[in-house]
């Protein structure tokens, strides 16, 4: 039995932890908002995010981050990309040097364009390894014990194979990989692409749109990930090819949601102000748009995306855009 602290008490950190304790590991969970802690250590539930699953006895919720990483072998980091270096700077002095940390955020960090992995590295050194968990994973079925399959991408493979083997459950099988910017940016950018799945799904245009929409989106994924430094292989894996059809075709996606009510004629504002839980695709395309400048890397898709979430073009136009682009070989800069 490991002492596993989970930060971040939103879907994905909720589900984490009751996993965890599931196979036997003494779990702490961190949540921001002091009133929510006590909610959820009353309740025994996560009235916000998962309120149907219960969490099980051997929890302990508090929202002091000092209590929270102290005395711990594991801490896993399940906090939305725009508030992952503030947390994770306020917690690194109260970490044991050594502490493996599991970056579990999907998404690029908007001003520095930095993968999460590099911005937990950049504020703890090298005293902590650091592993990402990523993959086709939607907080709902791992709480229900659904099985799902990840990634535990990571440089040191000892840390690695401890996530894979503390993390392991009959339902929840892990993969390793040391394409850490492989996995990432096919994460990040997954989010990006169901954006426009859901401006498909509509629109109502139909099976074929969609299927070419993920087809092409995986393309442009890859590019990105390549040119930064990735595996074209990595992207046929879960972390990319998985992860990307999880996301643009479950009604469980949120970023597939904000395309589908983009498409319905609402506002980004009004959309996100109905959402309780954070789409990260809306944050990562200004930053993975930065990203592909930087390395030269057409993102058509993205782009479009960014322009309708900038109220600077409709959604058909977007579409009209893409379908018109001039017409090349498949494998053309991929």
């Amino acid at each position: 039995m490991k002492r596993v602290s989970v930060l971040g008490a939103g879907g994905w950190g909720t589900a984490l932890t009751v996993h965890l304790r599931r196979v036997g590991h003494q779990v702490r969970l961190w949540a921001r908002d002091p009133e929510l802690a006590v909610d959820l250590a009353t309740r025994r539930a996560n009235p916000v995010y998962l309120p149907d699953v219960t969490l099980p006895a051997g929890i302990d919720v508090t929202h002091v981050l000092a209590q929270a990483v102290a005395d711990t072998d594991l801490i896993v980091l399940a906090i939305p990309s725009h508030g992952c270096r503030a947390v994770v700077r306020a917690a690194a002095r109260h970490m044991a040097s050594g502490v493996v940390l599991v970056s579990a955020a999907k998404g690029l960090e908007a001003d520095t364009m930095l993968r999460m992995s590099d911005v937990v590295a950049q504020e703890v050194g090298r005293r902590h390894p650091v592993v990402v968990l990523s993959g086709p994973s939607f907080a709902m079925e791992v709480a229900h014990q659904l099985p799902t399959a990840v990634l535990a991408a990571s440089s040191d493979s000892r840390a690695m194979a401890l996530v894979q083997a503390e993390f392991r459950a009959p339902y929840f099988r892990l993969y390793g990989s040391d394409d850490v910017i492989g996995v990432e940016i096919g994460g990040a950018m997954k989010n990006v692409i169901a954006i426009a799945a859901g401006v498909v799904e509509g629109l109502g245009l139909g099976h074929n749109a969609l299927a070419a929409l993920i087809t092409r989106g995986l393309a442009e994924v890859t590019r990105l990930a390549c040119a930064a430094g990735g595996r074209r292989e990595t992207l046929a894996g879960l972390s990319g090819l998985g992860d990307l059809v999880v996301t643009c075709t479950g009604t469980l996606s949120r970023n597939r949601h904000v395309g589908i009510e983009l498409a319905r004629g609402r506002s980004l504002a009004d959309i996100l102000a109905g959402m309780k839980m954070i789409a990260e695709g809306v944050r990562t395309t200004g930053a993975a748009l930065a990203l592909g400048a930087r390395y030269g890397v057409e993102l058509p898709i993205a782009t479009q995306m960014a322009e309708v979430l900038a109220g600077r073009t409709d959604v058909r136009t977007a579409l009209d855009a893409l379908m018109l682009r001039r017409q090349r070989s498949e494998t053309e800069s991929v």
